[in-house]
């Protein structure tokens, strides 16, 4: 099992995942094809309905056979196949703890039918009473706390809604786009789900690796990862992927990587400009503490140390 792990595997995610003897994820995040006609390098993206349903049933199981009996299964999934998604994880005995919808911007636009802008999003686990949720790690600052000065907001902040619209699609002009798979979530989303799901050090599975950034994240905050794909190019391209940031340090000033990994993720959570929180002393003494309630509370940030790490993210 070793050597799968902090790698991206070129293979068949059933095949792969059934030669395993036995459960290594803490955290599975599948984003699979819709069977709406994508162009993908080795995969046909439009079967018929039943062969489409059964495919599914097969790769959820393989995954469900080596997820941990304490972890999360998120899987993506489009409008077509939601319903059978949920039918199917019953069947396998997972426990849905949310069905969560990813509204995005820059949709797929039609000319007879309203502009299709989200994904479905399945949050199981495979116990009910017993699985990894760092709520502390996703909090952000509610509109009592940013907007209406409300003495009963929570000092932690709120949980995010199961709305999630922060995180538009990565279109081909965004910085993030890598330019090769058609089809690419954004780290931040990812982000959120790995930081909420698992904890420094697990293994999280992505079945459908494509332009790596299951992966991505996962190195990014700390965690390890498995990645299968069936496409060679896409293997390829993503391995220089994390390459790269695996070269990169990540870190900003006085913060460490870690430090400077959750500064960036609360940052794009609060959908604020960083100049605009260092210049105002209410957001930025609400931004200083919900950033100490992410990092645990392991020490006492201070708002000139904030400050001058927002304007260098805001240059």
């Amino acid at each position: 099992m070793r050597k799968l792990v902090n790698r991206i595997v070129c293979g068949d995610c059933i095949e792969v995942l059934g030669k395993v003897r036995e459960p290594f994820a803490e955290l599975i995040f599948a984003d699979p094809p819709f069977n709406i006609g994508y162009k993908y390098d080795k995969y046909q993206d439009k079967v018929k309905r039943k062969n489409y349903i059964a495919w599914t049933k097969d790769w959820m199981g393989a995954c469900k056979k080596v997820l941990k009996p304490e972890g999360s299964f998120y899987i993506a999934i489009g409008d077509d196949y939601a319903a059978n998604v949920k039918v199917i994880a019953d069947e396998l005995g997972l426990v849905m703890r949310n069905w969560i919808i990813w509204h995005y911007t820059f949709g797929q636009q039609m000319k007879n039918k309203f502009a299709r802008s989200h994904t479905h999003i399945f949050y199981f686990v495979n116990d009910g009473k017993k699985f990894t949720f760092n709520d502390r790690a996703v909090r952000v600052p509610s509109d009592r706390q940013l907007t209406y000065n409300d003495s009963r907001a929570k000092a932690e902040g709120k949980m995010p809604d199961d709305v999630w619209n922060g995180d538009p699609r990565v279109c081909g002009t965004f910085k993030e786009r890598t330019g090769w798979h058609p089809c690419q979530m954004p780290e931040s989303l990812l982000k959120r789900i790995i930081a909420a799901s698992s904890n420094a050090g697990d293994c999280v599975l992505d079945p459908f690796s494509g332009s790596g950034t299951t992966a991505a994240a996962a190195v990014q905050l700390g965690r390890d990862y498995v990645g299968i794909e069936v496409s060679e190019k896409y293997v390829e391209n993503a391995e220089k992927r994390l390459a790269e940031l695996k070269g990169q340090r990540d870190s900003n000033g006085d913060l460490s990587a870690a430090e400077t990994s959750e500064f960036k993720r609360l940052l794009s959570d609060i959908k604020m400009p960083a100049k605009e929180i260092a210049g105002n002393e209410k957001l930025l003494a609400l931004f200083t503490n919900q950033f100490s309630v992410r990092m645990n509370n392991q020490k006492r940030y201070k708002l000139k140390e904030m400050a001058t790490a927002l304007k260098d993210f805001g240059c």
